[in-house]
């Protein structure tokens, strides 16, 4: 009787151990998804990265899913805000938590190029390993929303759609 009596409890034991793992793995997800929507909101990706963010009128329903609005780096050309959703096609979808990691704390892309110049990644670069992490869950755990932004155009090319500019007054 008591050997049985000590396996149950044991088994209660076991299960209540195994069940607080996975609810506690669930809400350490959760949380991690928490502070990467906290850290996107401070570093406001969404001032550059969500369609009418930068004249005042964001579609928030289309969040991170790219710029309309691009900028102009003189001698190198007009670069739009890219879709920051996990749509395989026109956004991070095929890009893995370590690649997102490299372009904001590096600017670099997984093709190799370089990310715009008016990206702060060198700003971004000194996240901590879990804040970087973080950013990079949340990204991964957006919805995907299928959005091409234009560009990159070359300094020769003309812009397809509207970008800011900064002009020195001695190129005037």
């Amino acid at each position: 009787m008591k050997l049985q009596s000590r396996l149950g409890w044991a088994i209660g034991a076991l299960f209540s151990v195994v069940s607080f793992s996975v609810v506690g793995s669930v809400n350490a997800a959760e949380d991690v998804v928490a502070r990467g929507a906290y850290l996107a909101r401070i570093m406001d990706c969404g001032g550059c990265h969500t369609p009418g963010a930068m004249i005042g009128q964001p579609d928030f329903e289309h969040a991170l899913s790219g710029g309309t609005i691009g900028f102009q780096v003189p001698g190198l050309g007009v670069f739009f805000p890219s879709n920051l959703t996990p749509d395989a096609e026109t956004g991070l979808g095929n890009w893995s938590e370590a690649q997102i990691i490299a372009a904001f704390r590096h600017g670099e892309r997984p093709d190799g190029r370089e990310l715009a110049p008016a990206m702060p990644w060198r700003s971004y670069s000194a996240l901590t390993d879990d804040d970087a992490a973080a950013l990079a869950v949340y990204l991964k755990s957006l919805p995907p929303v299928v959005r091409a932004v234009p560009g990159p155009f070359g300094a020769s090319e003309k812009a397809v759609a509207p970008y800011l500019s900064v002009i020195s007054p001695d190129s005037n």
